[in-house]
């Protein structure tokens, strides 16, 4: 059955099933659980990424990928949570709240629906074409410094360590290597590594398995086994050192110091912002709230310095535990330890994050992190809680986010499209991506995007059609339903190693070297992008916009001065850059190459150059400007070169158009300018130009060696009618000496 084309834009999946067959569905079926098989530890890990929960992850490998393929044009690409994507989710929520907390979460849902509706709106008013605003430099640039990023953003994980955020993202790592120097969890230390060496393993030897499932596996039954979680909570009587008991308090009153000083802010800040709206607001009662709030401010830089000099006091404490006569466990500095004691038990850690301890209930641990509780059953329907202030303040961050997933996406889908043929559909990809991030905000997923890794493996298996990405859903479904009790145990520091796994493949130093080989301008774009994203992360949005910004200043720049080149006969009887093959010039008639559009920002740049050509050759008669460069001339244009006609032909040189294009051709006649400069003095080609001017620029003037006619050949005066002749004479030699190398003869 043949679908319109008005029914195949609402239901593009009905395409699916022509032709489909048992063999088809048995493909699908195998492709959609070798997904499934990476999916579901990958978006576990992403979510983590993310800041959120990691099974927020399966939340968003459940109906996102179904909708993706439903609606969009690739059938072979596979939806969901992506590591870029999940680390710009982390970087545009990070200002806003605190990672993991249900403000966190509410907010990376709202990012979801407006990444969604902006890609949507996008597809709908066919629109993918902005996309092409960022350049392969700047993606790359990009990427490549997020890989980094987002590779050294797991390294606490790896070496079960915990610091705090800096304000830079090299100094958040450059605490993360203090304290593995200090506070290094080596049986987390272990399962990371193991980890990486199965999943390297199976690669290389196996690459048809599953290697990130079976590191999964593997690691969470050791982690099981050896009671790898190993936590108590103890009341802080139980701590056997006045000086921690006081820290402990300290901080907890510094914490609410600080969240009383934040609420007064915030209301001083509504306070202010109702004042200004009045038509005549006090300017000295602004002030003055300007003045506390400044105070405020100084006030929570201050308490944030002293609880995080406290967190990382209480981080480093290892604290011994000594069962009393009473069968309470109490607990000592090393230092403090009874005298007599014998203790062959763990060191214990206190547990400590931006939020208030519990002194009655302390947390300790002796152990690694581990995934922990997963809530059963599958996401209820929840629309995203809308406000209009965030909405606002989080309106950059997605439309990045929607570009930078919706270039992955479809970049991942060309190349498969390449592979098997399949017609895509840019826009009708943007469609498919915008309904999967709102359909998804409305059962508590966070934004996603095509994943390469899991595409790669989709089309590997063999899949035919997006039912494949129907199956994945189905597998994560059962996984939500029956299995979350057995991922429990699963390390955080092998959700570590696997995004790190994942994420190698996006540094990309060759394709910086092919930039800058292309051209010089591209490879600095792609530099200046990757140094600036680094250098600026956590806001990673100002990577992209000084790339973009760049990359639109150097496009201008170019523009405002095309390249242009004097012309003149070559050996090979075409007409090439005089300067670069050092040919002579004709002191009467000149042929001008102009490579751009003559607009307002270059204009003056064309007429300086001519004039300047004018001057040079003072017997100069005739101008040939060879236009098949010009693809646009804009009013600025127009006015500018019939002022230089006016010009020129005020010196007595005449002025002439080559190869120009109908549509440049059509403008020229609107405007008049294309009977100015005379219908005799338009040509469709240089060699019909040179031929019909070449006689009326050379009157009563003796040129038998005109280097538009002739080239000065090994001290030789060649004309264009021998040329041929001696190519034809010096590929005639070249085949009778192949042919004696042929016949076993010698060259000479």
């Amino acid at each position: 059955m043949k679908i319109s084309k008005s029914i195949h834009k609402l239901i593009p999946f009905l395409e699916w099933f022509h032709g489909y067959s048992i063999g088809s569905f048995r493909l699908d079926l195998i492709g959609g659980v070798t997904v499934a098989l990476v999916l579901i530890p990958q978006s576990m890990a992403y979510a983590q990424l993310a800041g959120l929960p990691s099974y927020y992850g399966l939340y968003a490998a459940f109906l996102p990928p179904i909708i993706a393929a439903l609606f969009g044009s690739s059938r072979q690409l596979a939806t969901g949570p992506v590591a870029i994507v999940s680390l710009m989710t982390a970087t545009a929520l990070e200002p806003l709240a605190t990672a993991g907390g249900e403000s966190f979460i509410a907010y990376a849902i709202l990012l979801a629906l407006l990444v969604g509706v902006f890609q949507l709106a996008l597809g709908l008013l066919r629109l993918g074409l902005i996309v092409n605003f960022l350049s392969h430099p700047v993606v790359n640039g990009f990427t490549s410094a997020a890989a980094l990023i987002i590779a050294s953003s797991q390294l606490s994980k790896l070496f079960g360590v915990t610091v705090d955020q800096a304000e830079h993202h090299y100094e958040t790592i450059w605490r993360v290597l203090q304290e593995t120097f200090i506070c290094t969890h080596w049986p987390t230390l272990a399962l990371a590594v193991l980890a990486f060496l199965i999943m390297i393993a199976l690669r290389r030897t196996a690459p048809r398995l599953p290697n990130v499932l079976i590191a999964v596996l593997v690691t969470t039954a050791i982690s099981w086994a050896m009671g790898f979680e190993n936590q108590t909570r103890v009341s802080v009587d139980q701590i056997e050192s006045g000086e921690i008991r006081n820290v402990i308090l300290q901080f907890d009153a510094d914490i609410a110091s600080m969240e009383s000083t934040s609420a007064q802010r915030v209301a001083l800040l509504a306070e202010r912002d109702s004042l200004a709206r009045l038509e005549d607001p006090d300017e000295y009662e602004l002030l003055d709230i300007d003045q506390k709030v400044a105070y405020l401010n100084a006030d929570m830089a201050l308490l944030k310095d002293q609880t995080h000099n406290h967190r990382l006091w209480l981080r480093r404490l290892q604290l011994t535990g000594v069962e009393s006569a009473t069968g309470q466990t109490h607990y000592y500095l090393k230092e403090d330890l009874p005298a007599e004691t014998q203790v062959d038990g763990p060191s214990w850690h206190i547990k400590v994050s931006s939020r208030s301890l519990d002194t009655l209930s302390l947390a300790l641990s002796s152990g690694g992190a581990v995934v922990g509780t997963i809530p059963e059953g599958l996401p209820r329907f929840s629309p995203a809680r809308f406000d209009l202030s965030t909405a606002l303040s989080l309106l950059p961050m997605a439309i990045i986010i929607s570009l930078l997933g919706f270039m992955e996406a479809i970049s991942i889908a060309k190349a498969m499209a390449a592979r098997t043929g399949q017609k895509l559909d840019a826009n009708q990809e943007l469609v498919g991506q915008g309904l999967s991030n709102i359909v998804g905000s409305f059962f508590q997923s966070y934004a996603v995007s095509g994943s390469f890794s899991r595409s790669a493996v989709n089309i590997q298996a063999g899949a035919v059609t997006g039912l494949s990405n129907v199956v994945s859903s189905a597998v994560v479904v059962v996984v939500l339903l029956f299995l979350t009790p057995l991922l429990y145990h699963l390390p955080q520091a092998v959700l570590a190693a696997i995004i790190m796994m994942a994420v190698a493949g996006l540094l990309n130093v060759k394709s910086f070297v092919h930039a800058w080989r292309a051209h010089w301008y591209d490879g600095v774009i792609g530099i200046v992008t990757f140094v600036c994203t680094l250098v600026f992360a956590p806001h990673l949005h100002w990577g992209i916009l000084i790339g973009v910004i760049l990359s639109l200043l150097l496009y201008l720049i170019r523009n405002m001065k095309p390249a242009m080149a004097m012309l003149s006969l070559h050996v090979d009887n075409t007409y090439r850059n005089r300067e670069l093959f050092d040919l002579e010039q004709c002191p009467y008639f000149a042929v001008i190459r102009y490579a751009g559009s003559v607009i307002f920002s270059n204009v003056d740049y064309l007429e300086n150059q001519v004039l300047g050509c004018v001057r040079s050759l003072p017997k100069l008669r005739h101008i040939l400007i060879v236009g098949n460069g010009i693809n646009e001339i804009d009013a600025s244009g127009v006015d500018a070169l019939s002022l230089l006609i006016d010009r020129l032909r005020g010196q007595g040189i005449e002025f002439s158009l080559s190869g120009c294009n109908d549509d440049v051709l059509d403008l020229l006649t609107r405007t008049g300018l294309a009977a100015k400069i005379g219908e005799n003095n338009f040509y469709r080609n240089i060699s019909r130009a040179i031929d019909g001017i070449w006689e009326k620029a050379h009157i009563n003037v003796e040129s038998h060696n005109c280097p538009l006619r002739v080239r000065r050949f090994r001290g030789l005066a060649v004309s264009s009618d021998v040329k041929k002749g001696i190519a034809e004479d010096s590929n005639s030699e070249q085949h009778a000496k192949t042919q004696t190398k042929k016949e076993g003869g010698s060259e000479d």
